[in-house]
């Protein structure tokens, strides 16, 4: 597999100044002072999915507001750990995530799925406006949010919001905003003529498919008005703020997205330091040189077995070592030990990724930003959603090889993998970058760009309900 060359070190910039906005200026934004408030995050994803939004709870809190994260209650553990505030929403972790690996997405592939997923969705929608305004269920605490922070997956969000009149600002870490520069992640775009109407065709199928969900919600839950079957949208509100988690040094902010988008950078939460890890690991690492982590963290592979094999002899032949990281997939049961493969439970990757040369993944955003910023050459496997997106950014940058699809990972494609990513040329961009998404601090933009729009929202809202707010103004209906 050939590296590409014509990759240039001064495509990163990173000692030119202060990042907002995905672009570099000299001077900060001037973000108006914010009181505190009750600020609601209705966050539905995996693990890394909550995890950007936990840091950036935890520096709204510096700034003296009060933080509740709704999400699964697979994570109420970890959330409360944080020092954040927890409310359950509805649908399982797990169980999505099953089901996006099976479907290949949020789409789901056949009749049998639809019942299921269906009431999954359902039981997250349902749960939204609970989380914005009951009682910390162990406390007792009186709750009522003042704003909302949402990412897309929430579904009902927009309907909360105009339900209680409050300032939304969504957050995701994948495109969800109509662009010319690249398609809908989760849409299957091969000529660039198609990126901008990419996004409207998965905001309108998705709209379809739970169109009526939205209006039993918002006529049984909010005592709202139903939307037209024709007129209505899933996310795309003009006047509602978007933040991008991901470093504009990777993906620039692209320049048909207006002032209430904001490219705000990767958002990193510390685990290392408070992370011990096993003597055995520490033992293992200091034994050789930096090992490859391959892992997929909390998605369920179809054929661990066969793919614990084919990672072993990989390593073997390429005489790497190497951490396979067990995950919800059951990677690394071996027949017998092998002294070149550790096999780990779980591991913050700030701590671990550092500590390896390269690594192999899924592909999901946190985990490529992880990698990334350790320096790591990366290759992604892309099992469902963003992370073919993920994987051809970091392909385009020259930092790994094109992706390996799931159906397409075998020992050939992951030994020729590897040997991409052990170039030295591949290791120098890795460091450059990694230079670049030092300099920035995501959480802070996250939270600046939240103060900004949150002073807009609220006088839009106030504008609109002297004239009488609906959702046909905010969509420029009438």
């Amino acid at each position: 597999m050939e590296v590409p060359e014509g990759i240039q070190s001064e495509n990163f910039h990173f000692e030119t100044g202060i990042m907002h906005d995905g672009a570099v200026e000299e001077e900060p934004l001037d973000v108006p002072f914010t009181p505190p408030l009750q600020i609601v995050m209705l966050i539905v994803g995996t693990r890394g999915d909550v995890q950007p939004f936990v840091a950036i709870g935890k520096r709204l809190q510096e700034y003296g507001h009060r933080v509740r994260l709704a999400t699964h209650a697979n994570f109420k553990d970890f959330v409360l750990s944080t020092g954040l505030e927890f409310f359950p929403l509805g649908g399982d972790a797990k169980v999505l995530a099953d089901y996006m690996v099976k479907n290949k997405g949020f789409l789901p592939s056949g009749p049998s799925e639809i019942h299921t997923q269906r009431n999954h969705l359902k039981d997250i929608i349902f749960s939204l406006l609970p989380a914005c305004q009951d009682d910390d269920p162990e406390s007792k605490i009186p709750f009522k949010a003042d704003a909302i922070i949402a990412n897309p997956p929430a579904y009902g969000h927009t309907q909360v919001a105009e339900a209680l009149r409050l300032p939304l600002h969504v957050f995701f870490t994948m495109p969800w905003t109509p662009t010319s520069d690249f398609p809908h992640p989760l849409a299957n775009v091969k000529h660039h003529m198609g990126n901008r109407l990419s996004y409207n065709v998965v905001d309108t199928l998705i709209w379809l498919g739970i169109r009526d969900i939205i209006n039993s919600f918002r006529r049984k839950k909010l005592k709202l008005r139903r939307i037209s079957y024709l007129t209505g949208q899933y996310s795309s509100l003009p006047e509602v703020p978007y933040g991008y988690i991901w470093s504009p040094h990777l993906i620039p902010k692209p320049k048909d997205w207006g002032p209430k988008i904001d490219v705000v950078g990767f958002c990193f939460l510390d685990l290392a330091s408070n992370y011990q890890p096993p003597s055995s690991l520490v033992e293992w690492l200091a034994a050789g040189e930096k090992p490859i982590y391959i892992g997929f963290g909390s998605l369920p592979v179809e054929q661990p077995q066969e793919m614990t094999q084919i990672i072993v002899e990989a390593l073997n032949i390429t005489g790497r070592r190497g951490i396979i990281n067990k995950g919800w997939g059951g990677l690394g049961n071996l027949a017998e030990p092998k002294e070149f493969v550790y096999v780990l439970d779980n591991c913050p990757h700030d701590w671990l990724f550092p500590r390896c040369m390269a690594v192999v993944h899924h592909g999901g955003a946190g985990t490529t930003a992880a990698g990334l910023k350790a320096a790591c050459p990366t290759t992604i496997v892309p099992i469902f959603g963003d992370q073919q997106f993920w994987g051809d950014r970091v392909h385009a940058r020259g930092l790994g090889p094109p992706p390996i699809p799931i159906a397409e990972f075998s020992l050939e494609n992951l030994i020729d993998a590897i040997n991409f990513m052990l170039e030295p040329k591949v290791k120098q961009r890795a460091v450059e970058l990694s230079k670049a998404i030092g300099s920035e601090d995501g959480v802070e933009g996250a939270v600046k760009a939240f103060h900004k729009h949150f002073h807009q929202s609220r006088a839009l809202i106030v504008s609109n309900t002297k004239r009488g707010f609906s959702v046909r103004r905010l969509l420029h209906m009438s």
